[in-house]
């Protein structure tokens, strides 16, 4: 809170005020300003201090109209922005709970209270399957500072035990080369490379604990046989629709013109068509191997996969042991 007997202050406590009570179509006027002022910081002042000030946050740029009353018309962020990040934490996987109702927190305060009484219900939505690591938001921190000073990164990578907790996948901590942060069904990965290797590794942020920045310089890209061009995030993110690390392959397969949205939805438009029957249609994608196998598994009943024969190979087993699970 601002120094509440410091006049010099009024245009900052004027504009708090029309940030938290007015927008397009909630105004307020000079007497219900100066009614706040006193409510909220025990200043006292006259109209006339309202109407100089107000003109002079207008001099600075503020957007704020004075037909029938004082409202703030524009501010940092919209009330749809606010939404849309509102619902991105709501549904990140990467953070705990409590960092996510921080974060809301403080994303409501960048709006007015009328915006806010729209979203109040958000605070009594379930809690969603998130990360039980309370360090995550500290690694992707740590692993930004990394990958902005080209340096390496150590850290113990773990898996979730059955008492719920994580525990190290080995002893000795992993050292990587970290190149990119993305985000991928609601939780956060690690592009980078392991360093004993020459191959792209990707790494749940959400499994990494003691995450630590070294003082070694990164492995350059252009030694990695998969990054000798660079990094081409668009086209790397629809190659590896879940993550897996290994190389991509030339895929056919067969489906039907209904499958479409979700082929776009999977693998964006860098796809071809290369025959079309009827409502049967033949797509060529490249894609990460193992991807693709979980991909075909999951729309199993639409899709049939034409090439590599290998992946078609081990599709016929994987369905083969679905069979005698079940029949």
């Amino acid at each position: 809170m601002y120094a509440t007997a410091n006049k010099k202050m009024l245009n900052m406590l004027i504009l708090d005020i029309l940030r938290e009570y007015t927008d397009e179509e909630h105004p307020l006027t000079q007497q219900e300003v100066l009614k706040l002022l006193k409510m909220n910081y025990g200043m006292e002042c006259d109209r006339r201090s309202i109407k100089n000030n107000v003109d002079y946050l207008k001099d600075l740029g503020c957007d704020i109209s004075t037909e029938k009353g004082y409202r703030l018309m524009s501010r940092e962020f919209d009330d749809s922005e606010l939404r849309i990040l509102i619902d991105s934490v709501l549904f990140s996987k990467s953070i705990s709970s409590r960092q996510a109702k921080d974060l809301i927190k403080k994303i409501r305060s960048l709006a007015s209270k009328h915006f806010n009484a729209k979203v109040s219900h958000v605070c009594n939505l379930p809690d969603i399957n998130r990360t039980i690591n309370k360090q995550a938001m500290y690694s992707l921190d740590t692993i930004n500072d990394a990958i902005a000073e080209k340096k390496k990164i150590s850290f113990i990578y773990n898996s979730v035990g059955t008492d719920f907790k994580l525990h190290p996948r080995r002893d000795s901590v992993y050292i990587v080369n970290p190149y990119q942060i993305v985000a991928n069904n609601g939780k956060f990965y690690l592009i980078g490379n392991y360093d004993k290797y020459d191959n792209v590794a990707h790494f749940r942020i959400d499994r990494m604990t003691d995450v630590r920045m070294l003082s070694d310089s990164v492995k350059k890209m252009k030694d990695i046989p998969e990054l000798k061009d660079g990094l081409n995030l668009p086209k790397h993110m629809a190659e590896h629709i879940y993550m897996f690390s290994g190389k991509s392959v030339a895929v056919k397969m067969r489906t039907t013109e209904d499958m479409m949205s979700e082929l776009v939805d999977w693998f964006g438009t860098d796809f071809r068509i290369i025959e079309k029957n009827g409502d049967k249609i033949t797509v060529r994608i490249s894609c990460n191997e193992n991807a693709i196998r979980y991909w075909a598994l999951q729309y199993g009943p639409y899709v049939e996969i034409l090439s590599p024969e290998s992946l078609r190979s081990q599709l016929s087993e994987d369905v083969k042991a679905m069979y005698e699970k079940y029949c």
